[in-house]
Protein backbone atom coordinates (compact mmCIF):
# COMPACT_ATOMS: atom_id res chain seq x y z
CA UNK A 1 0.00 0.00 0.00
CA UNK A 2 2.77 2.58 0.82
CA UNK A 3 5.25 2.18 -2.37
CA UNK A 4 3.11 4.27 -4.31
CA UNK A 5 3.72 7.12 -1.81
CA UNK A 6 7.27 6.22 -0.63
CA UNK A 7 7.72 7.44 -4.44
CA UNK A 8 6.59 10.82 -3.77
CA UNK A 9 8.93 13.01 -1.47
CA UNK A 10 5.79 14.91 0.46
CA UNK A 11 4.37 11.43 1.53
CA UNK A 12 7.42 10.00 1.97
CA UNK A 13 8.18 12.79 4.55
CA UNK A 14 4.74 12.52 5.89
CA UNK A 15 4.86 8.75 6.30
CA UNK A 16 8.42 9.04 7.98
CA UNK A 17 6.69 11.14 10.77
CA UNK A 18 4.16 8.96 11.72
CA UNK A 19 6.75 6.13 11.48
CA UNK A 20 8.35 7.75 14.54
CA UNK A 21 4.87 7.36 16.80
CA UNK A 22 5.02 3.21 16.17
CA UNK A 23 7.11 0.45 17.94
CA UNK A 24 7.12 -1.37 14.58
CA UNK A 25 8.60 -0.79 11.08
CA UNK A 26 5.61 1.05 9.26
CA UNK A 27 7.34 1.41 6.01
CA UNK A 28 8.59 -1.79 5.84
CA UNK A 29 5.20 -2.98 6.68
CA UNK A 30 3.47 -1.05 3.97
CA UNK A 31 6.12 -2.42 1.36
CA UNK A 32 7.72 -5.74 2.14
CA UNK A 33 5.23 -8.03 4.91
CA UNK A 34 3.47 -10.51 3.77
CA UNK A 35 -0.54 -10.15 4.09
CA UNK A 36 -0.29 -12.80 7.27
CA UNK A 37 1.85 -10.40 8.87
CA UNK A 38 0.36 -7.19 8.58
CA UNK A 39 -3.17 -8.87 9.15
CA UNK A 40 -2.12 -8.54 13.12
CA UNK A 41 -4.44 -5.78 14.40
CA UNK A 42 -1.65 -3.90 16.30
CA UNK A 43 0.15 -3.40 12.87
CA UNK A 44 -3.12 -3.34 10.51
CA UNK A 45 -4.81 -0.27 12.34
CA UNK A 46 -1.75 1.85 11.75
CA UNK A 47 -0.75 0.75 8.53
CA UNK A 48 -4.23 1.74 7.24
CA UNK A 49 -4.44 5.29 9.05
CA UNK A 50 -0.89 5.77 7.48
CA UNK A 51 -1.91 5.28 3.70
CA UNK A 52 -5.59 6.54 4.39
CA UNK A 53 -4.24 9.79 5.88
CA UNK A 54 -1.47 10.24 3.13
CA UNK A 55 -3.61 9.68 0.41
CA UNK A 56 -6.02 12.39 2.29
CA UNK A 57 -3.93 15.01 1.81
CA UNK A 58 -2.40 14.48 -1.35
CA UNK A 59 -6.42 14.62 -2.26
CA UNK A 60 -7.03 17.63 -0.33
CA UNK A 61 -3.87 19.32 -1.69
CA UNK A 62 -5.92 18.64 -5.48
CA UNK A 63 -9.20 19.51 -4.53
CA UNK A 64 -11.10 22.63 -2.13
CA UNK A 65 -12.13 22.21 0.79
CA UNK A 66 -15.29 19.12 1.55
CA UNK A 67 -18.35 19.54 2.68
CA UNK A 68 -17.73 17.22 5.51
CA UNK A 69 -15.49 14.30 5.84
CA UNK A 70 -16.22 10.87 7.71
CA UNK A 71 -14.82 7.07 7.76
CA UNK A 72 -15.66 3.47 8.49
CA UNK A 73 -13.68 2.20 11.96
CA UNK A 74 -10.19 3.06 12.06
CA UNK A 75 -10.80 5.10 9.05
CA UNK A 76 -12.65 8.04 11.19
CA UNK A 77 -9.55 8.68 12.69
CA UNK A 78 -8.42 9.70 9.67
CA UNK A 79 -11.01 11.95 9.23
CA UNK A 80 -10.71 13.53 12.55
CA UNK A 81 -7.31 14.57 11.11
CA UNK A 82 -8.09 16.14 7.94
CA UNK A 83 -11.39 18.20 10.01
CA UNK A 84 -8.73 19.42 11.89
CA UNK A 85 -9.50 18.06 15.82
CA UNK A 86 -6.02 15.95 16.19
CA UNK A 87 -2.71 16.79 14.92
CA UNK A 88 -0.91 12.91 12.71
CA UNK A 89 0.94 11.71 14.80
CA UNK A 90 -1.48 12.42 18.30
CA UNK A 91 -3.74 10.53 15.99
CA UNK A 92 -1.17 8.01 14.92
CA UNK A 93 0.00 7.16 18.59
CA UNK A 94 -3.72 6.65 19.62
CA UNK A 95 -4.82 4.53 16.69
CA UNK A 96 -1.53 2.50 17.63
CA UNK A 97 -3.03 2.28 21.07
CA UNK A 98 -6.50 0.86 20.10
CA UNK A 99 -4.85 -1.85 17.61
CA UNK A 100 -2.92 -2.77 20.83
CA UNK A 101 -5.67 -2.57 22.67
CA UNK A 102 -7.97 -4.62 20.72
CA UNK A 103 -5.80 -7.18 20.11
CA UNK A 104 -5.53 -7.50 24.08
CA UNK A 105 -9.34 -7.85 24.12
CA UNK A 106 -9.34 -10.38 21.50
CA UNK A 107 -6.95 -12.57 23.58
CA UNK A 108 -9.34 -12.39 26.51
CA UNK A 109 -11.75 -14.91 24.26
CA UNK A 110 -11.90 -16.45 20.81
CA UNK A 111 -14.41 -14.28 18.93
CA UNK A 112 -14.88 -12.96 15.63
CA UNK A 113 -17.15 -11.51 12.77
CA UNK A 114 -19.03 -12.61 9.88
CA UNK A 115 -20.62 -10.41 7.01
CA UNK A 116 -24.55 -11.01 5.83
CA UNK A 117 -25.35 -10.43 2.68
CA UNK A 118 -28.71 -10.62 1.32
CA UNK A 119 -31.92 -11.73 3.06
CA UNK A 120 -34.16 -9.58 4.76
CA UNK A 121 -32.97 -7.46 7.02
CA UNK A 122 -35.15 -7.76 9.86
CA UNK A 123 -35.27 -11.55 9.86
CA UNK A 124 -31.14 -11.93 9.20
CA UNK A 125 -30.87 -9.75 12.48
CA UNK A 126 -33.68 -11.82 14.20
CA UNK A 127 -31.53 -14.93 13.35
CA UNK A 128 -28.48 -13.52 14.36
CA UNK A 129 -29.66 -11.96 17.96
CA UNK A 130 -31.53 -15.44 18.75
CA UNK A 131 -27.76 -16.92 18.53
CA UNK A 132 -26.12 -14.33 20.92
CA UNK A 133 -24.76 -12.05 17.86
CA UNK A 134 -24.14 -8.28 18.17
CA UNK A 135 -24.73 -6.27 15.52
CA UNK A 136 -20.66 -5.00 14.27
CA UNK A 137 -21.90 -3.48 10.85
CA UNK A 138 -24.78 -1.80 9.22
CA UNK A 139 -23.20 -1.15 5.61
CA UNK A 140 -26.96 -0.84 4.14
CA UNK A 141 -29.71 -2.70 2.44
CA UNK A 142 -28.20 -6.54 2.48
CA UNK A 143 -24.84 -5.84 3.59
CA UNK A 144 -24.71 -6.45 7.69
CA UNK A 145 -21.85 -7.41 9.92
CA UNK A 146 -22.50 -9.50 13.15
CA UNK A 147 -19.93 -10.61 15.84
CA UNK A 148 -19.75 -12.93 18.63
CA UNK A 149 -18.16 -16.07 20.14
CA UNK A 150 -16.51 -18.52 17.75
CA UNK A 151 -19.23 -21.10 19.07
CA UNK A 152 -22.26 -18.37 17.92
CA UNK A 153 -20.38 -17.95 14.71
CA UNK A 154 -20.20 -21.40 13.81
CA UNK A 155 -23.82 -22.27 14.65
CA UNK A 156 -25.48 -18.93 12.64
CA UNK A 157 -23.46 -20.07 9.75
CA UNK A 158 -25.27 -23.93 10.16
CA UNK A 159 -28.22 -22.59 9.30
CA UNK A 160 -28.34 -18.74 7.79
CA UNK A 161 -31.50 -17.46 7.01
CA UNK A 162 -33.43 -17.35 4.46
CA UNK A 163 -31.81 -15.79 0.89
CA UNK A 164 -29.04 -14.98 2.51
CA UNK A 165 -25.14 -16.02 2.59
CA UNK A 166 -23.24 -15.78 5.14
CA UNK A 167 -19.08 -15.08 5.19
CA UNK A 168 -16.63 -15.58 7.99
CA UNK A 169 -14.45 -12.20 7.98
CA UNK A 170 -10.47 -12.81 8.68
CA UNK A 171 -10.64 -10.50 11.56
CA UNK A 172 -8.85 -11.06 14.72
CA UNK A 173 -12.08 -10.18 17.31
CA UNK A 174 -15.40 -8.86 17.54
CA UNK A 175 -14.57 -5.35 16.70
CA UNK A 176 -17.29 -2.95 17.28
CA UNK A 177 -19.26 -4.83 19.62
CA UNK A 178 -19.52 -5.52 23.47
CA UNK A 179 -16.63 -7.99 23.16
CA UNK A 180 -13.86 -4.63 23.20
CA UNK A 181 -15.20 -2.74 26.14
CA UNK A 182 -11.89 -3.48 27.24
CA UNK A 183 -10.22 -1.77 24.78
CA UNK A 184 -12.48 1.57 25.29
CA UNK A 185 -11.20 1.58 28.98
CA UNK A 186 -8.14 1.56 28.13
CA UNK A 187 -8.00 3.54 25.02
CA UNK A 188 -10.29 6.63 26.70
CA UNK A 189 -7.86 6.91 29.66
CA UNK A 190 -4.74 7.47 27.41
CA UNK A 191 -7.29 9.73 24.71
CA UNK A 192 -8.21 12.10 27.87
CA UNK A 193 -4.94 13.24 28.04
CA UNK A 194 -4.73 14.75 24.27
CA UNK A 195 -5.83 18.02 23.22
CA UNK A 196 -8.57 18.39 20.63
CA UNK A 197 -9.78 21.24 18.68
CA UNK A 198 -13.26 21.31 17.39
CA UNK A 199 -13.20 20.32 13.58
CA UNK A 200 -13.21 23.02 10.88
CA UNK A 201 -15.05 20.52 8.55
CA UNK A 202 -17.39 18.92 9.69
CA UNK A 203 -17.38 14.85 10.74
CA UNK A 204 -20.25 12.41 9.85
CA UNK A 205 -20.09 10.37 12.48
CA UNK A 206 -19.95 6.18 12.88
CA UNK A 207 -22.39 6.45 15.32
CA UNK A 208 -25.84 8.00 14.53
CA UNK A 209 -24.40 9.76 11.31
CA UNK A 210 -24.54 12.80 12.77
CA UNK A 211 -22.68 15.97 11.33
CA UNK A 212 -20.66 16.73 14.27
CA UNK A 213 -18.18 19.89 14.81
CA UNK A 214 -17.03 20.01 18.74
CA UNK A 215 -13.47 18.37 19.09
CA UNK A 216 -13.80 16.79 22.64
CA UNK A 217 -17.11 15.20 21.51
CA UNK A 218 -16.09 13.14 17.98
CA UNK A 219 -12.58 11.81 19.93
CA UNK A 220 -15.06 10.46 22.82
CA UNK A 221 -16.92 9.09 19.88
CA UNK A 222 -14.01 7.57 18.35
CA UNK A 223 -13.16 5.62 21.27
CA UNK A 224 -17.02 4.56 22.42
CA UNK A 225 -16.95 3.39 18.72
CA UNK A 226 -14.48 1.05 19.41
CA UNK A 227 -17.57 -1.38 20.97
CA UNK A 228 -20.11 0.30 19.25
CA UNK A 229 -21.38 -0.77 15.28
CA UNK A 230 -20.21 1.20 12.76
CA UNK A 231 -23.91 2.64 11.21
CA UNK A 232 -22.83 3.18 7.40
CA UNK A 233 -26.19 3.04 6.74
CA UNK A 234 -26.81 6.01 8.29
CA UNK A 235 -23.55 8.15 7.23
CA UNK A 236 -25.12 7.51 3.95
CA UNK A 237 -28.43 9.32 4.72
CA UNK A 238 -26.87 12.08 5.92
CA UNK A 239 -24.49 12.27 2.57
CA UNK A 240 -27.89 11.81 1.13
CA UNK A 241 -29.38 14.63 3.13
CA UNK A 242 -26.44 17.59 2.78
CA UNK A 243 -26.87 16.72 -1.13
CA UNK A 244 -23.55 15.55 -1.89
CA UNK A 245 -22.48 14.87 -5.25
CA UNK A 246 -19.36 13.56 -5.03
CA UNK A 247 -17.36 10.84 -2.76
CA UNK A 248 -13.68 10.30 -2.90
CA UNK A 249 -12.41 7.68 -1.12
CA UNK A 250 -9.15 7.57 0.04
CA UNK A 251 -6.56 4.82 0.32
CA UNK A 252 -7.02 1.26 0.69
CA UNK A 253 -10.21 2.00 -1.64
CA UNK A 254 -12.97 0.35 -3.42
CA UNK A 255 -14.76 -1.24 -0.06
CA UNK A 256 -16.84 1.97 0.54
CA UNK A 257 -17.01 3.40 -3.14
CA UNK A 258 -18.97 -0.12 -3.78
CA UNK A 259 -21.24 0.54 -0.99
CA UNK A 260 -21.88 4.03 -1.99
CA UNK A 261 -22.26 2.93 -5.69
CA UNK A 262 -25.09 0.40 -4.39
CA UNK A 263 -26.98 2.99 -1.92
CA UNK A 264 -27.08 6.56 -2.71
CA UNK A 265 -27.20 6.95 -6.88
CA UNK A 266 -26.93 10.93 -6.28
CA UNK A 267 -22.87 10.09 -5.49
CA UNK A 268 -20.28 10.00 -8.06
CA UNK A 269 -17.22 7.92 -6.21
CA UNK A 270 -13.55 8.96 -7.04
CA UNK A 271 -10.81 6.87 -5.22
CA UNK A 272 -7.18 7.59 -4.92
CA UNK A 273 -4.67 4.78 -4.20
CA UNK A 274 -1.72 6.61 -6.07
CA UNK A 275 -0.11 10.27 -6.35
CA UNK A 276 -1.42 9.72 -9.81
CA UNK A 277 -5.21 9.64 -8.64
CA UNK A 278 -5.04 12.64 -6.75
CA UNK A 279 -3.32 14.58 -9.36
CA UNK A 280 -5.83 13.59 -11.43
CA UNK A 281 -8.43 14.63 -9.32
CA UNK A 282 -7.27 18.06 -10.69
CA UNK A 283 -9.41 17.52 -14.42
CA UNK A 284 -12.37 16.45 -12.47
CA UNK A 285 -15.16 18.35 -11.81
CA UNK A 286 -15.58 18.08 -7.98
CA UNK A 287 -18.18 20.29 -6.23
CA UNK A 288 -19.76 18.25 -3.36
CA UNK A 289 -18.04 16.02 -1.51
CA UNK A 290 -16.90 13.82 1.12
CA UNK A 291 -13.41 12.08 2.13
CA UNK A 292 -13.86 8.76 2.95
CA UNK A 293 -11.35 6.55 5.17
CA UNK A 294 -11.14 2.82 4.38
CA UNK A 295 -12.04 0.04 7.11
CA UNK A 296 -10.08 -2.47 8.77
Amino acid sequence: MLAPWLADPTAKKQLETLDACVEFDLLAAGTTWDADRIRDTRIAQPLIFATSLVSAYAALTAHTKPAAVTGHSVGEWCAAVLAGVLTATDAMTLVAARGNAMALACEEEPTGLCAVLGGDQDEVTEAATARGLALANNNGPGQLVFGGTREQLDSFAVTPPSKARIRALEVAGAFHTEAMHPAVAQVSENAATYAVNDADIPLISNRDGSMVTNGRQILDRLVDQIALPVRWDLVMETMTAIESTVAIETCPSGTLSGILRRNVKSVTTRTVDTPQDARALLTTDLRTSELTGAHR
